[in-house]
C-alpha cells in the first residue's frame, strides 16, 4: 500500500505555504479565519494553513470536515482509522501525528493502529475494524470493491454508514495531496514511520 515518498509530506523540508502574515491577509481570508474559528476546531491549523490561499475553497471543506469530524454519525473509532489509513496510504505525517491520539482515544486498539502505521492489515481485530480495513485497501489498490467486502461493509455499517466512510477517506484525502503537496510540517507527537523503513522491516 502507498504512495513514493518524495514529495517532503511532513519532513525538515521546506513549508511552501505557510502561515500568511496578518498584515498581509485580504478581506476574505480574514472571513474565512473568523468561520474556522468560531466553529469547533477553533483554529486553522495544518490543512487549513495552504488552503487558505484560496478562502472560499477552505470555507467550503471545512464546513464539510466539520460535519464529518462533528457530526456524522460513524463511529468515531472506524472514523479515526480511516484517516490513520489516508495518512498511511499517502505518508501524510501532519494527519497522523493529529489523528493518531483522537483515534486511541475513541477506542482504537493501539495494535490496529500500529498495523496501520506499518503498512499490515490488523490481526485479530472486530469484525468492523476489519471490514473497514479491507474496504479502503481493496479500493484504493483496485479503484473498486468485490461484492464480497461490499457486503461484510454493508452487513457492518449499513447503507449510509458505507458512504460515510468513503466520504471520509476521499475528503482527507483531499487534505493530505495539498498538505503533501505545500510540505505542511507535522505536529509534535506519533511519527508515522518512514516508508523506506516500513520495507526494510519486511525483508
Amino acid at each position: 500500500m502507498g504512495v513514493p515518498t518524495e514529495n517532503g509530506a511532513g519532513s525538515a523540508h521546506h513549508d511552501r505555504l505557510p502561515p500568511v502574515p496578518e498584515d498581509r491577509l485580504a478581506p476574505e481570508q480574514r472571513r474565512a479565519l473568523a468561520d474556522i474559528t468560531a466553529g469547533p476546531r477553533g483554529a486553522a491549523v495544518g490543512p487549513f494553513v495552504p488552503l487558505l490561499r484560496s478562502p472560499e475553497l477552505m470555507t467550503r471543506l471545512q464546513h464539510t470536515g466539520e460535519y464529518l469530524r462533528f457530526g456524522s454519525p460513524l463511529d468515531r473509532r472506524l472514523f479515526e482509522m480511516t484517516i490513520l489509513f489516508v495518512a498511511r496510504w499517502w505518508d501524510q505525517r501532519f494527519e497522523w501525528g493529529f489523528h493518531h491520539p483522537l483515534a486511541l482515544a475513541a477506542g482504537l486498539d493501539p495494535a490496529v493502529a500500529d498495523a496501520i502505521a506499518h503498512d499490515r492489515r490488523p490481526d485479530e481485530t472486530d469484525e468492523a475494524a476489519a471490514v473497514v480495513w479491507d474496504l479502503l485497501d481493496e479500493l484504493h489498490r483496485t479503484k473498486g470493491v468485490t461484492d464480497a467486502t461490499y457486503g461484510r461493509a454493508l452487513a457492518e455499517l449499513g447503507e449510509a454508514g458505507v458512504v460515510e466512510l468513503v466520504a471520509t477517506a476521499g475528503y482527507y484525502t483531499t487534505l493530505a495531496m495539498v498538505m503533501n503537496v505545500a510540505r505542511t510540517p507535522a505536529p509534535d507527537g506519533p511519527a508515522l514511520p518512514d516508508r523506506d523503513a516500513v520495507r526494510e522491516g519486511r525483508r
